[in-house]
């Protein structure tokens, strides 16, 4: 079974897109993909998940920016190799964003809510943000 800070996963609707992202954690330098993205936070896709608690800055890669933005964030939960074979899932990390400011969150919302939009379509992306919002 995967592996949580608090026992359980996020009940936000996460919405598939694949983004790079890169990292780094002590003198490794880390570039792997997201899975998915809400307004709290995203799942990348690695073989080697850092521990949970971690936090780090992480940069995302949109196509329509033209600098990658960067991010703080905490490692939340964790599916290990072993995991992701056994529930047929990718292995990986679920980040939980860490915001300094409110203008950071702001931000990262309109980022997403355009994400959302241009891969799943105006009408199911505000569906999807109002059932969101409704369970936040």
């Amino acid at each position: 079974m995967a592996e949580t800070e608090a026992n359980e996963r996020p009940h936000t609707s996460r919405n598939p897109i694949e983004l790079k992202v890169e990292y780094q954690q002590l003198n490794s330098f880390f570039s792997d993909y997201t899975l998915n993205i809400s307004k709290g936070g995203t799942f990348i896709k690695t073989d080697k998940p850092l521990p949970l608690g971690t936090e780090f800055i992480f940069q995302l890669t949109i196509p329509e920016l033209e600098a990658p933005i960067r991010l703080h964030g905490a490692v939340k939960w964790i599916v290990t190799q072993s995991d992701a074979s056994e529930d047929s899932i990718e292995a990986g990390m679920g980040i939980t964003f860490i915001y300094g400011h409110g203008h950071d969150a702001e931000t990262t919302d309109q980022i997403v809510k355009k994400l959302m939009t241009e891969s799943l379509g105006k009408a199911i992306s505000e569906q999807l943000m109002k059932r969101t919002e409704d369970t936040a």
